[in-house]
């Protein structure tokens, strides 16, 4: 079955840096598009970033744009997110995700889309 899990997560201070890993198994990695979600507490579930399946192609909702990256190693079945410049309203658990759909484009990566969800990973970022 495809499992995702996530890592990375932790504690830091605002301005400061973390990388997010997620390695997946049980799905054709490398023919898939993938993304990272977060939920912040009363909140709901959020699309954060997205990467076609070759990592040519990436897609960030507008409140990380400029600070998170997204990257993908085919090799090793596993997908990053690196976030930079951390502001204390990105406080959340963060998913890695996958479609249901292996065909599914960076354009249509979403929570209703989402086919497989990690466990998640909690990022706090402290004032």
């Amino acid at each position: 079955q495809v499992q995702l899990v996530e890592s990375g997560g932790g504690l830091v201070q605002a301005g400061g840096s973390l990388r997010l890993s997620c390695a997946a198994s049980g799905l054709t990695f490398s023919t898939y598009t993938m993304g990272w979600f977060r939920q912040a507490p009363g909140k709901e579930r959020e699309f954060v970033a997205t990467i076609n399946w070759n990592g040519g192609s990436t897609r960030y909702a507008d409140s990380v744009k400029g600070r998170f990256t997204i990257s993908r190693d085919n090799a090793k079945n596993t997908v990053y997110l690196q976030m930079n410049s951390l502001k204390p309203e990105d406080t959340a658990v963060y998913y890695c995700a996958a479609p249901g759909n292996r065909f599914t484009t960076i354009q249509f990566m979403g929570v209703p889309n989402v086919g497989y969800w990690g466990q998640g990973t909690q990022v706090t970022v402290s004032s």
